[in-house]
């Protein structure tokens, strides 16, 4: 399990530092530097998975690649932040259960949690999302 917390830079590209089991800061104003537990799904099984059938999550899910989601079938709403390559949050999104996002062209990947989780870690438009790996 993969950590995140919100402060720092990226290193590497998103394939390799996801493939490293990574840890995620998003670097932003008012960063909290709380310590997130990450999955990240980068595989075609895992991302169509996602977090169906779940009755929640403790941190984040990070979809890699994707440009949109759905939560059709979901137990809970959810937090979305669509990330473009360098991982800067494109946007931050709240969706109800049953409903399909817009994909984002721009974007190269997704960050989901449950709803108002982005605003407690200090997600939002602009923010860095930095990958590196926990040993």
């Amino acid at each position: 399990m993969a950590t995140m917390t919100v402060s720092g830079p990226p290193e590497g590209t998103p394939r390799e530092i996801a493939a490293a089991l990574p840890a995620i800061e998003a670097e932003t104003e008012g960063a909290t530097g709380a310590e997130i537990e990450v999955e990240i799904a980068d595989s075609a099984r895992a991302r169509r998975r996602g977090l169906l059938g779940r009755a929640g999550i403790t941190g984040a899910l990070l979809l890699t690649p994707a440009r949109g989601v759905h939560t059709v079938g979901m137990r809970f709403a959810l937090d979305v932040a669509y990330l473009d390559r360098e991982l800067r949050v494109l946007s931050v999104r709240t969706m109800r259960p049953g409903r399909v996002g817009r994909p984002r062209v721009r974007a190269r990947h997704v960050l989901e949690a449950e709803a108002g989780a982005m605003a407690r870690w200090g997600v939002r438009r602009g923010a860095r999302i930095a990958v590196h790996g926990t040993e």
